[in-house]
């Protein structure tokens, strides 16, 4: 720095002789001491040593010259104070150096290298000491390409196995903590294994980095001659406790030693000198922090006044900080407190077992069952008044279907099951059509055109989406001959055309053929098969439908089925599989809207009041319809980002969803009694009008967290619509494929409850029992999160064994599933074992992420569910979240009360390292902080997930490249 730098920030330059009479308080690296006669009653700040033979003849000397001395190097090791610990700040200084003196001198390559001249795998290095320096010489070693081991008397495995390293343990038990976060001396018998150990390691080593230092005594004795003859010619040892006599037995102080079988022995005592700049830099900002914390808010004059302050409190009110840097003051020497004891190390424990739950007693389990099924007897009693045989039992034998079905169904296809039983469920279009083909009234027509374009876009759409995704798990070079199911369909389709008197049997054919689709989706291998029956069974249940049609009837639900199939087709088409979830949202609303239509267009046919099976069925329709449209299109809002994915938590909303649920009964009941022709049509509108208020609150008042049940919910609740629209109709294929979604949709939203710790009814009935989250004392305390980069990240997990990808949405928004395809592949093409880790509910439907992957070219048999990962999570050496917040949350086990409490979580904390890639710090879905993000096997690798996993993967690549 020239003298003009300092003049332009508002320095004066002077003599030497003009800044000791001129200033109160001076500032000098080494003491002095020659000029302590001119500083009576100032204060110098220096780098003094105070627990050193020589620091502590100096204090003496400040003493009677009557010099307040401070010194820089007696901070306490307390987390206030790190910020002004130059020891800690040139500590790291001399660890950086260390290792580029290392290389300097080793002059061979310290990574692995691919040359025309062959390959050369990374040199060994073997840091002794794990302080700062140690730490700092880990990851510069590391970052060079070096193999790197380390040990340290005190037991840090933990962080030396979070930076790549191997941990060197030396098998003699000792705690070796000692005061003030340094390690202490060794026993003798320690001393003596750790030979052992050190012998078998400096064989094979490189690099040998001593960093073992113990202020105001002798450094202790790591590497002994006997040891040093062992090692390999060319090999270099860094002595960085050269000024304490030196951790190896041959270092010379502050030369570079050559032993006779070509040992070199480095014992620079001036490390950080020899990168001064940065050393310069950092020291200064330590002392500017210093001054900042003692004069505090009240500014620079208030420095010495707060000092004495401090001093003159003792303790235990005086400032530690304070008591401890200030050596001397007035003529009298000042007795350093002792160091506060380091917060001793969490001890490593297993997880609590779960409490051991009484089993249930034998006689309430059977009165339970009983009862239930006492509820479902009267149930199908009371819908046997005035309901067809016919309808009963195809109404009861499709819900056990669906029930067994879904059960079957694996996680990975839990996506598409939704979006087939979606398409499936645009069966409204042959509620439409009935009504379209009876109607006389111009309103009652209306409606019924609306209900069979609505449904044909549900159908054509959710088909086509359905397939595109299936498409994605195929893998490359795979042959699809599911499209042969078509021919069954073209025979249903020839037999309706020609032969009249087969449409009830086609009817019944087609509804089989739906339930076969979910039991086909039970596994990868027939999934396809499982899509293609469901599009058989829909074209089979329509075609007969038509064909009972009059010529100009059937002319116009063509054109009708046309105009809305080729809008599902083109929304089909363009959807990405990013925006699957909000789409499967949408079209459950078309469902809801198709059910209402046919409903309310049903009545206008035949406006005769009465508690007759078509009025009942009337309401359920206009009601289940009206709140599956509504509730979808919130739910759509909140996927796609319209709307806040917070809950809607209004006064009394239990009371609100009670009273609507009231008004529905009553003008239910006045419907069937007093609702003749227009009256009755006005009593439908009420309903729904009501109905659909209701659907916006149930969704809306469900947090963001859950919006994956929700979309499960609404699922079924769209096939109880066509549950209601089939014995409004009196058509067995729509009870049939009605009950089969409705139920598949409830054993869905169970399995999804599961997975989430949701109570179902809480869901259902949005949200009724969500409190506001706990706070407990100090959650408004400052945390610490340690952030990392793509080469270090590459690194280690090009050095790992077994790595753990956890995907979420972040992943899907920033369309970085390629980019983490490509990642997992380069691992294992290098040996290293790579799998997925797959939250029930990751993403914003459940098996989004499967689907996103598959998209990637992933192949299946990598994803795992969380179930089959976290039984093995501590033999995970890394874990790469990518966009996943609130499924890695450990808050769920952690913070009582909080939104997420209780909800299964991937426990990725509990592998060796976490390496969390997302934006920022912000919370996920759920709006919760997460406090895995300040644990200490964690880091943060902020950034857009896309331009960090693309560069992950070609550091990778690169990386591994090397060593192969």
């Amino acid at each position: 720095m020239s003298d003009a730098a300092y003049t332009v920030v508002g320095c004066t330059i002077g003599s030497r002789d003009q800044v000791i009479a001129k200033s109160n308080m001076l500032f000098c690296i080494t003491p002095p001491v020659a000029d302590f006669g001119r500083l009576r009653d100032k204060c110098l700040v220096s780098w003094v040593g105070r627990l050193t033979e020589d620091g502590k003849a100096i204090v003496t000397k400040a003493a009677v010259a009557g010099v307040m001395l401070i010194d820089v190097t007696a901070v306490p090791r307390i987390t206030i104070a790190q910020q002004m610990d130059c020891l800690s700040s040139q500590a790291k200084c001399a660890g950086h150096r260390a290792v580029i003196e290392a290389a300097h001198n080793f002059q061979r390559f310290t990574g692995a290298e691919m040359t025309a001249a062959g390959k050369y795998p990374p040199s060994n290095c073997f840091v002794l000491g794990c302080g700062v320096a140690g730490l700092e010489a880990i990851g510069k070693s590391k970052a060079l390409g070096c193999a790197v081991s380390a040990w340290d008397v005190r037991d840090v495995s933990d962080q030396v196995q979070s930076m790549g390293a191997k941990w060197v343990k030396v098998d003699f038990k000792e705690d070796g903590a000692g005061q003030g976060g340094y390690a202490k001396e060794s026993s003798e018998a320690f001393k003596n294994a750790q030979q052992a150990t050190f012998l078998k390691q400096l064989k094979e080593v490189d690099i040998a980095i001593c960093t073992a230092a113990i202020p105001g005594r002798r450094s202790p004795l790591l590497i002994t001659k006997e040891a040093v003859a062992e090692m390999k010619p060319g090999s270099v040892i860094v002595d960085l406790a050269a000024q304490g006599g030196g951790n190896c037995e041959l270092t010379k102080q502050g030369e570079v030693y050559v032993t006779p079988n070509k040992i070199i022995i480095i014992g620079y005592t001036d490390m950080p000198a020899r990168m001064a700049t940065q050393a310069s830099a950092m020291f200064g900002q330590n002392m500017v922090n210093m001054l900042r914390y003692i004069h505090a808010k009240e500014g620079s004059k208030a420095l010495l006044a707060n000092i004495n302050k401090h001093l003159a409190a003792g303790a235990p009110d005086g400032d530690i900080i304070s008591r401890s840097i200030v050596c001397c003051k007035g003529g009298n020497k000042i007795e350093m407190p002792p160091p506060p004891q380091p917060t001793p190390p969490k001890p490593k424990t297993e997880a609590p077992a779960a409490a051991k739950k009484e089993p249930p007693s034998p006689a309430k389990q059977a009165m339970g069952s009983a009862v239930i099924l006492s509820c479902a007897v009267l149930f199908g009693l009371l819908m046997g008044e005035g309901t067809q045989a016919s309808l009963l039992t195809t109404f009861l034998l499709a819900g056990a279907a669906g029930y067994q079905a879904v059960w079957g169904v694996a996680h990975a296809l839990h996506t598409p099951l939704m979006s087939v039983t979606n398409a499936i469920s645009g069966m409204t279009a042959v509620g439409g059509l009935l009504l379209l083909a009876d109607a006389e009234a111009a309103p009652a027509k209306g409606l019924a055109a609306a209900a069979i374009v609505i449904s044909s876009i549900n159908i054509i759409g959710g088909f086509v989406v359905s397939q595109r995704m299936l498409n994605l798990f195929r893998r490359p070079g795979m042959s699809d001959y599911s499209v042969f199911m078509f021919i069954p369909g073209l025979i249903l389709c020839f037999a309706a055309l020609t032969h009249p008197e087969l449409i009830s049997t086609v009817s019944t054919i087609s509804s089989l053929l739906c339930v076969a689709a979910i039991g086909g989706l039970a596994s990868m291998s027939t999934a396809d098969a499982g899509c293609k029956f469901g599009m058989v069974g829909v074209l089979g249940a329509v075609t007969s439908c038509c064909m009972t049609l009059s010529p100009a009837v059937l002319s116009i639900a063509l054109v009708l089925m046309a105009i809305g199939g080729s809008v599902g087709l083109v929304v089909g088409v363009k959807v990405s599989p990013m925006a699957l979830p909000q789409t499967v949202a949408a079209f459950h609303s078309l469902v809801g809207a198709a059910a209402t239509c046919t409903s309310i267009g049903s009545f206008y046919k035949n406006p005769v009041a009465g508690a007759n099976m078509e009025n009942i069925a009337a309401i359920f329709g206009d009601i289940i319809g009206a709140i599956t449209l509504t509730g979808s299109i919130v739910a759509f809002g909140k996927l796609n980002g319209n709307l806040s994915s917070k809950a809607l938590n209004l006064p009394g909303k239990n009371i609100l969803n009670l009273s609507m649920l009231t008004a529905c009964i009553v003008i239910g009941t006045l419907f069937c009694t007093q609702g003749k022709g227009d009256l009755g049509i006005s009593y439908l509108l009420i309903l729904a009008a009501i109905a659909s208020v209701m659907g916006y609150h149930l969704v809306a008042s469900v947090g963001g967290g859950d919006m994956p049940v929700c979309v499960t919910v609404l699922n079924s609740y769209s096939g109880w619509a066509l549950v209601a629209e089939g014995f409004l109709l009196k058509s067995p294929v729509l009870t049939v494929v009605g009950s089969l979604i409705g139920c598949s949709g409830a054993i869905l939203t169970k399995i999804m409850c599961d997975a989430m710790n949701r109570d179902i009814f809480n869901v259902i009935f949005g949200g009724m029992n969500v409190a506001a989250p706990s706070k407990k004392a100090g959650d408004e305390a400052p945390k610490i999160h340690v952030e990392t980069s793509v080469a270090n990240t590459a690194e280690l997990m090009a050095s790992a064994k077994e790595v753990l990808i956890v995907p979420g949405y972040g992943m899907a928004v920033a369309r970085a599933q390629g980019s983490v395809g490509e990642i997992a592949s380069a691992c294992r093409e290098a040996g290293i074992t790579v799998k997925f880790g797959i939250h029930p509910v990751a993403g914003r439907m459940p098996g989004q992420m499967n689907v996103l992957l598959a998209e990637a070219g992933v192949p299946h048999e990598w994803v795992l569910e969380m179930d089959e990962v976290n039984p093995e999570m501590e033999k995970i050496d890394v874990v790469l979240v990518v966009g996943a917040n609130d499924i890695t949350n450990s808050a769920a086990q952690e913070v009582e009360g909080c939104s997420i409490w209780g909800m299964p979580v991937i426990e990725v904390w509990r592998s060796k390292k976490v390496i969390f890639c997302k934006r920022s710090m912000a919370g996920g879905y759920a709006d919760l902080e997460n406090p895995v993000f300040f644990k200490e096997n964690t880091e943060m690798l902020l950034g857009d997930a896309k331009k960090t996993a693309d560069q992950l993967a070609a550091n990778l690549r690169q990386r591994l490249e090397k060593v192969q």
